[in-house]
C-alpha cells in the first residue's frame, strides 16, 4: 500500500516543477494548505446532506406540495400477480416486442392483449408520482439557491473573481480560507450525495449524461482541492450553480400548473444556461485555466488532466445547449413548455409513455374528453393510465399521442 500510495501521489504528476509535498507540509503559523485528506470530510456530510433531504421532503416539501394541491396519484389498476411475467417484467424487458408476446401467450393461455395490459398496469405500477417529483425538485432548488448565493456572497469578495490571474498568482503557496474549505467541501458532499442517490431517486432518461456530469464534478473538486486549484474551482462552481435552481423552479411551477409562471422560468433559465455555460465558461474560465495559467505557472501532468474534465463538462455543456434550443423552438411553436421538456436534459425522465411502443395508440374523442380502445370499451381520459396532462397532436393518423405527461 506504501508503494501505490507513492505512486499516486508522485510529486511530478501533481504539483509544479520544483515544488515537492514537502514544500507544502509545513506552513508559517496560522497558515494552512489545503491536504487531500480534507476531502473525507465530504463523504460522513454527503450522508448527512442525504438525511437532512428525507427530513426536508417528508416535513418540508411535502406539505408545501399539499397546499398546491398536488398529491400522491394513486394507480387505478394494479397487476394481477403472475410469476411469469414478473419475471419477463424485472429481468429481461418491460416492454416486450410481438415475438416475446406470442411466447408468453402460448404459454400461460392468455390473449396477447390481456399480456398488453399486464405490461402496462405493471409499469404503471412503478412511475413515481408529481408529488414525489415535486419534492425532489424543491429539495435541489433550495440546495442550488443557497450554494448559489453563498458562492457568491463568498466570492464577491475575493480578488480572483474580479481578476482570474489572482488565481495563479503566488500559486500553489496560496492559503485555504474556513469560507472556501466550507463551500468546497459542502459542494463535493452534494455531489456525492447525487452520485449515490442517483441510483434510488426517478429514473432518468439522461441518466448516463448525468451520471457522467456528476463523476466528472466530483472529479474535478478533488483534483483541484489535491494540487489547490480552489480559486478557480470556486469560479467553476459559482458558474454551474448559476442555471440549475432556476431550472428547478420551472419544474416546479409545472407541477403546480402555473404554465405562464413555468414559461417566464424556463425561458430565464434557458438566456442564464447559455450566457453561463457558453459565454462565461469558455471565455472567462476555460481561458484562465488554459492560457493564463500556461503563461504564469506552465503545463504539468495533473494541469493537463484539470483542463481535460473541464473541456468534458463543456462538451456536456453544448449537448444540453442543443437540447434546450429544440425546446424553446417547439415552445414557439405551441406556445408552452411542458414538463416532459423540462426532463429530456438534466432532470427527471417524464418520456412517452412506453405502453404506446408497445400496443396500438387510442384514440382521442376531443367532444367526450375520453380515449378509445380500438379493441375495447371506452374509458374517461382522467382513468386510462393515470394521466394529468395531455397534448394530441391528432393530425392526419389520428392515432398518435405528441406528448404524455405522467
Amino acid at each position: 500500500m506504501a508503494a501505490l500510495s507513492v505512486w499516486f501521489w508522485n510529486e511530478r504528476f501533481w504539483l509544479p516543477h520544483n515544488v515537492t509535498w514537502a514544500d507544502l507540509a509545513d506552513p508559517a503559523p496560522g497558515v494552512e494548505y489545503p491536504k487531500a485528506g480534507h476531502l473525507l470530510s465530504a463523504l460522513p456530510l454527503a450522508v448527512g446532506i442525504f438525511a437532512v433531504r428525507i427530513l426536508f421532503e417528508r416535513f418540508i416539501a411535502s406539505p408545501c406540495a399539499f397546499l398546491l394541491h398536488i398529491h400522491a396519484a394513486s394507480v387505478h389498476w394494479r397487476a394481477t400477480p403472475n410469476p411469469v411475467l414478473e419475471k419477463v417484467f424485472t429481468s429481461i424487458t418491460k416492454c416486450p416486442d410481438s415475438r416475446r408476446l406470442d411466447g408468453l401467450s402460448k404459454q400461460l393461455d392468455w390473449d396477447v392483449r390481456k399480456i398488453q395490459r399486464w405490461f402496462r398496469h405493471r409499469r404503471n405500477q412503478d412511475k413515481p408520482s408529481i408529488l414525489t417529483k415535486f419534492c425532489e425538485s424543491m429539495w435541489r432548488l433550495i440546495f442550488y439557491l443557497f450554494m448559489f448565493t453563498y458562492g457568491i456572497c463568498f466570492l464577491w469578495k475575493c480578488p480572483w473573481m474580479w481578476d482570474t490571474h489572482h488565481c495563479w498568482y503566488n500559486y500553489p503557496y496560496q492559503v485555504l480560507t474556513p469560507g472556501l474549505y466550507h463551500y468546497y467541501v459542502t459542494e463535493l458532499g452534494f455531489y456525492w450525495s447525487l452520485m449515490f442517490s442517483q441510483f434510488t431517486d426517478i429514473k432518468r432518461k439522461d441518466f448516463p449524461i448525468m451520471f457522467i456530469h456528476h463523476l466528472a464534478t466530483v472529479s474535478l473538486i478533488s483534483f483541484s482541492y489535491a494540487n489547490n486549484m480552489l480559486r478557480v474551482g470556486s469560479l467553476v462552481m459559482c458558474v454551474h450553480d448559476a442555471s440549475d435552481f432556476l431550472l428547478e423552479a420551472a419544474k416546479l411551477t409545472n407541477y403546480a400548473k402555473y404554465q405562464r409562471l413555468c414559461d417566464f422560468l424556463f425561458v430565464l433559465f434557458a438566456v442564464v444556461f447559455f450566457i453561463t455555460r457558453l459565454v462565461l465558461y469558455p471565455l472567462w474560465i476555460l481561458n484562465t485555466t488554459l492560457f493564463e495559467s500556461w503563461e504564469m505557472i506552465g503545463p504539468y501532468p495533473s494541469w493537463w488532466l484539470f483542463n481535460s474534465l473541464l473541456l468534458v463538462l463543456q462538451v456536456l455543456h453544448v449537448i444540453w445547449s442543443y437540447l434546450i434550443a429544440g425546446i424553446a423552438y417547439k415552445a414557439l411553436v405551441r406556445g408552452k413548455v411542458f414538463i416532459k421538456d423540462l426532463s429530456v436534459f438534466c432532470s427527471v425522465n417524464l418520456s412517452l409513455d412506453p405502453d404506446y411502443h408497445c400496443e396500438t395508440y387510442p384514440r382521442h374523442d376531443a367532444t367526450t374528453n375520453t380515449l378509445q380502445q380500438r379493441d375495447s370499451a371506452w374509458f374517461p381520459l382522467d382513468m386510462t393510465l393515470g394521466i394529468q396532462d395531455k397534448e394530441f397532436n391528432l393530425g392526419s393518423s389520428d392515432q398518435r399521442i405528441l406528448f404524455l405527461m405522467v
